[in-house]
C-alpha cells in the first residue's frame, strides 16, 4: 500500500509540474505589450487595468497572463481578442438533372462557399464547413493524346472511329461533350531519332510510308463534332524513332499549359494518354545535348511543339504540378506489358488512373468510360501553398457516415451523382504575418476548376491599441505611449514609466536605491536593478512570483498544511500566511468554526472532549471519533456490528444483499487465524468479539476507531463444530455386528458341544447299566471257514 500511495504522490507532481510547464508560455514570452502578447498564444490574456495592478517590482510584462491567473490576481479588465470568420460568397450548390435546362459551366456549382474571410487569433483555430455534391449532366472536355511511333500502326485504325463511338457512350454520362486529338513521337534529334535526310523524311524501313518525326501536334482543337474527329485522325500517319521510351512528357505538358490551343473549358478535364512504350523525364534531354530545364511555358506554333530540341523533358514532379494547376485528370492507357511501371507513376500524379490497352487498342472507349467512373467518384480536397506559420487540418464526413481524419481527411470515395459530403477545415496560425495586406489560400477538388478563396486577415494588436495616447504625460514626461494600462516606451527609453535611458540603466548610483538596508544583494537575488526600481525574477510556475521594494518578498515560501500553501485556506503574502475568515494559525490550518465539532445530540464533542481547531479531543479514553460519540469498548459493539462483518467476510447474514450499501463504514481486514489479531493499546482502544451464524460456526473479529478510520480485523476461517464421520461409523457398525456374530456363533458352537458331551456321557452311562446276552444267533452263519491241508500239516489256509 504504502508503495502505491508513492507512486500515486509522485505521479500527482509530475503531472502538476508538467501542467504548469505548458501553462507558463504567456510568462516565458516576456511580452513588452499587449500586441506581443496575444501572439504567444490562444491562452493568453493583458491586463489593462491601471498601474496599481502591478505590484512593487513586478515588471509590466507580468500583465501578460493565462486569463484564470490574470482574474485570480485581481485584474477586471483583460483584453483577449477571438478570431471570427465571415462568407463573402455562399452560391448554394446546383441540383440540376440531366435532361433539365442547359446551364452554363460557369452557372454550376458543386463546392460551398465559395469566398470566405477569416479573422486569425495565434494560436486560436478557425473552422470553417465546405459541402460538396457532384452535379448531375456535368460538362466534359476529353482530349486523347496518342503515341504515333511506328509499334502503334494497328492502334491508330481503330482510333479513326473513335470519335462518334466515344460520343455516343459518353452521351449516357453527359448531354455536353466535346473531344480532341494529339499526337507525339520523340524529340527530333539524336540519339531519339535518324537525322539523316532520308530518315528525316521517311524514319520507317522498307516499302512502309510513314510521316516525319515530330515531338508533339495538336491534331483537333476540342470539338463537340465526332465526325470531325474521325476525319482528321484517319488522316493521320504513323512516324517512327530510335528508342524503345517516348517523349509523351513534352506532350502531356504542352497539353496542360497551351490551354488556348486546345480549348479547355472550365469543366471536367480528362486527357488520355495512350502508348505502348515507357517514357523519358528530366535528365534524358542530356544525351542529345539539351540541358536547358522544362520552362513549363506553351511553345505551340501552328499547333505543332517547337522548342523540343531547346528544352529537357519535364520531371514528374513538374507535371504534377501543371496538371493540378490546370485541372486536368489523365488517364493513362498503357499495353499490359507497361502496366507496373505506369502505376507507379500513377502513384505519384493525384487524380489519375491506369487501364490495360488491349494490343490494338479496340477496348479504349470502355477503357475511358471505366477510368472516368473512377476519377469522378472520388474527390480530393487541395489547398494552395500556405503563409508562413499558417497550418491546416482536414476531416471528412463522406457517404454512409464515414469519418476520416489527417491525410485521408482530405478525401472522399464512392461518391455517386448527386451525393453531398461535407469537409471541416480547421486554419490555425502561431504568430502573426508581416505582411500589410490580407493574404489569401485557396482550396480546391482536384480535378475540378471550382474553388474555395478564404482571405486571412491576422490579429497583431488589442483593441485597446487604438486608444492608445502618444507622448503621454503618464510615461515620465511623455517618454512612450501610454496604451492597454501600461507604457511603451519610446526608442532608447526604459523602465515601466519610460523613466530611464539605455545608457544610463546600469550604473552605480542607481544600483544602491536597490539594495536593501544597504546590503550587498542586489533586489535580495531575485531581480535585476533597471533604473533604480528592481524588477523581479520570473518563476517556472505562473503562480508564483517575486514581489517587494527590493523583490524580498514572495507568494509561495510561507508555512503549509497537508501539503497545501496555508493549508488551503488563505493567501501567502510575503512569506507570511493571510487566513481565511474563521481560520488562525502560521498555515491556516487551525479552523475557529466549532460546528464541526457537534455531535449528533448537538453538544460540543458530545461532552466527553474539547473542540480544538475543528476538532475534537477527546478526554475520555473509552470514547473516540470526530466528535467523541464511538465507543468500541461499550457494550453491544460486537452485536451491532455482526452482521456487517459476517457479510463483508464471509458473504453471508441478514444484509449479504444490502452489503455494499450498508455496511461500508469500516475498512475490513483479514488474518489467518485469532493469535494474529490485535490487542488493545492505550491510544486505541478495541473489542475483541465472538459471534455465532446461523450454521452455529463461531467467528472472531475486533472493532476498533484508530483516529477517524474505523478498521475491523476478522479472522478469515469460520470456527465450526465438527460433524460425524460416516465411515468410521459405519465401519464400526459393521464391524460390531459381525463381533456379535462371531460371539453368538461361538456361544450356540459351545453350548452345541456341552450339549453334545452331556448326551455322549449319558449314552456310555446308559451302555454301561445295559446287560446284553452273549449266546450267538444261530441264525448267524460266520462266513469264514477253515481247512485244514494236509500237505502242510497242521496249517490251516483260509479260503
Amino acid at each position: 500500500m504504502d508503495l502505491k500511495l508513492l507512486f500515486i504522490t509522485l505521479l500527482g507532481i509530475i503531472c502538476c509540474s508538467s501542467a504548469q510547464q505548458e501553462g507558463n508560455e504567456c510568462i516565458k514570452a516576456n511580452a513588452l505589450s499587449c500586441g506581443e502578447c496575444i501572439q504567444v498564444g490562444a491562452k493568453c490574456g493583458w491586463c489593462t487595468d491601471t498601474q496599481e495592478f502591478l505590484k512593487q517590482g513586478e515588471p509590466t510584462s507580468a500583465r501578460c497572463d493565462e486569463l484564470e491567473s490574470l482574474r485570480k490576481r485581481g485584474c477586471d479588465k483583460i483584453e483577449n481578442p477571438h478570431g471570427s470568420q465571415r462568407i463573402l460568397k455562399n452560391k448554394a450548390v446546383t441540383n440540376r438533372k440531366k435532361g433539365a435546362e442547359k446551364l452554363r459551366p460557369e452557372d454550376i456549382t458543386q463546392i460551398q462557399p465559395q469566398k470566405l474571410s477569416l479573422n486569425l487569433r495565434s494560436g486560436e483555430p478557425q473552422n470553417i464547413k465546405l459541402k460538396f455534391k457532384r452535379a448531375e449532366d456535368y460538362p466534359i472536355d476529353l482530349y486523347y493524346l496518342m503515341d504515333l511511333s511506328y509499334s502503334m500502326k494497328d492502334d491508330l485504325e481503330n482510333v479513326k472511329n473513335l470519335g462518334t463511338s466515344l460520343m455516343k457512350e459518353m452521351s449516357k454520362i453527359t448531354s455536353d461533350f466535346r473531344i480532341g486529338f494529339g499526337s507525339f513521337v520523340e524529340k527530333t534529334v539524336m540519339p531519339y531519332i535518324s537525322t539523316t535526310p532520308a530518315k528525316l523524311l521517311n524514319p520507317c524501313t522498307g516499302d512502309q510510308n510513314c510521316t516525319s518525326p515530330f515531338s508533339y501536334k495538336n491534331v483537333l482543337k476540342l470539338t463537340s463534332n465526332g465526325e470531325q474527329f474521325n476525319s482528321l485522325v484517319g488522316k493521320q500517319q504513323i512516324s517512327g524513332n530510335l528508342d524503345s521510351p517516348e517523349g509523351g512528357f513534352d506532350a502531356i505538358m504542352q497539353v496542360a499549359v497551351c490551354g488556348e490551343h486546345i480549348g479547355w473549358r472550365n469543366v471536367t478535364r480528362l486527357m488520355v494518354f495512350s502508348t505502348d512504350a515507357g517514357f523519358h523525364f528530366a535528365g534524358d534531354g542530356k544525351l542529345g545535348g539539351i540541358v536547358l530545364p522544362n520552362d513549363g511555358k506553351c511553345h505551340l506554333e501552328n499547333n505543332v511543339y517547337t522548342m523540343s530540341h531547346y528544352y529537357d523533358y519535364p520531371s514528374i514532379a513538374h507535371l504534377v504540378q501543371k496538371l493540378s494547376e490546370n485541372n486536368i485528370q489523365t488517364i493513362f492507357a498503357v499495353t499490359e506489358e507497361f502496366q507496373p511501371v505506369y502505376k507507379e507513376l500513377k502513384n505519384l500524379i493525384p487524380k489519375s488512373a491506369v487501364g490495360t490497352l488491349s494490343a490494338n487498342s479496340s477496348n479504349v472507349i470502355n477503357l475511358i468510360v471505366d477510368a472516368y467512373n473512377s476519377l469522378s467518384s472520388e474527390v480530393i480536397l487541395e489547398n494552395s501553398k500556405l503563409p508562413e506559420g499558417v497550418t491546416i487540418t482536414y476531416q471528412s464526413r463522406c457517404k454512409n457516415g464515414v469519418v476520416n481524419e489527417g491525410e485521408n481527411g482530405r478525401k472522399c470515395s464512392n461518391i455517386s451523382i448527386g451525393d453531398e459530403v461535407s469537409f471541416n477545415i480547421n486554419i490555425t496560425a502561431q504568430g502573426c504575418s508581416k505582411q500589410v495586406k490580407p493574404e489569401s489560400i485557396k482550396i480546391k477538388p482536384l480535378g475540378f476548376t471550382e474553388e474555395v478563396e478564404i482571405l486571412l486577415n491576422f490579429i497583431c494588436e488589442c483593441e485597446c491599441h487604438k486608444h492608445g495616447i502618444k507622448n503621454s504625460d503618464m510615461c515620465h514626461n511623455g517618454n512612450g505611449t501610454f496604451e492597454c494600462g501600461a507604457c511603451r516606451c519610446n526608442k532608447g527609453r526604459v523602465g515601466r514609466q519610460c523613466e530611464c535611458r539605455k545608457d544610463e540603466v546600469s550604473t552605480e548610483d542607481l544600483d544602491k536605491n536597490c539594495r536593501k538596508d544597504n546590503g550587498t544583494d542586489i533586489c535580495s537575488n531575485n531581480g535585476e536593478c533597471v533604473c533604480g526600481t528592481c524588477e523581479c525574477k520570473k518563476r517556472d510556475n505562473p503562480e508564483e512570483r517575486y514581489s517587494g521594494k527590493f523583490c524580498e518578498c514572495d507568494n509561495f515560501n510561507c508555512d503549509r498544511s497537508n501539503n497545501k500553501l496555508c493549508g488551503g485556506h488563505g493567501r501567502c503574502e510575503c512569506r507570511v500566511c493571510i487566513c481565511d475568515a474563521n481560520y488562525t494559525g502560521s498555515a491556516c490550518d487551525c479552523s475557529l468554526d466549532a460546528s464541526t465539532c457537534l455531535a449528533s445530540n448537538k453538544q460540543i464533542c458530545n461532552g466527553r472532549g474539547i473542540c480544538e481547531c475543528g476538532t475534537c479531543r477527546c478526554t475520555d479514553p473509552k470514547f473516540q471519533g470526530p466528535t467523541c460519540e464511538i465507543c468500541p469498548t461499550c457494550p453491544g459493539v460486537c452485536t451491532e456490528h455482526k452482521e456487517c462483518v459476517q457479510c463483508r467476510a464471509f458473504g453471508t447474514g441478514e444484509k449479504k444483499d444490502t452489503c455494499e450499501r450498508d455496511c461500508s463504514y469500516f475498512n475490513l481486514i483479514k488474518v489467518k487465524d485469532r493469535d494474529k489479531l490485535p490487542q488493545p493499546v492505550q491510544a486505541f482502544p478495541l473489542m475483541h468479539c465472538k459471534e455465532r451464524d446461523a450454521n452455529d460456526c463461531w467467528f472472531y473479529y475486533t472493532y476498533a476507531v484508530n483516529n477517524t478510520e474505523k478498521e475491523v480485523h476478522v479472522v478469515e476461517a469460520l470456527e465450526c463444530p465438527a460433524g460425524p464421520d460416516i465411515i468410521p461409523i459405519v465401519a464400526g457398525v459393521v464391524t460390531g455386528i459381525v463381533l456379535i456374530g462371531l460371539a453368538l456363533l461361538l456361544i450356540w458352537k459351545l453350548l452345541m458341544i456341552i450339549h453334545d458331551r452331556r448326551e455322549f456321557a449319558k449314552f456310555e452311562k446308559e451302555k454301561m447299566n445295559a446287560k446284553w446276552d452273549t449266546t450267538e444267533n444261530p441264525i448267524y452263519k460266520s462266513p469264514i471257514n477253515k481247512f485244514k491241508n494236509p500237505n502242510y500239516g497242521r496249517k490251516a489256509v483260509a479260503l
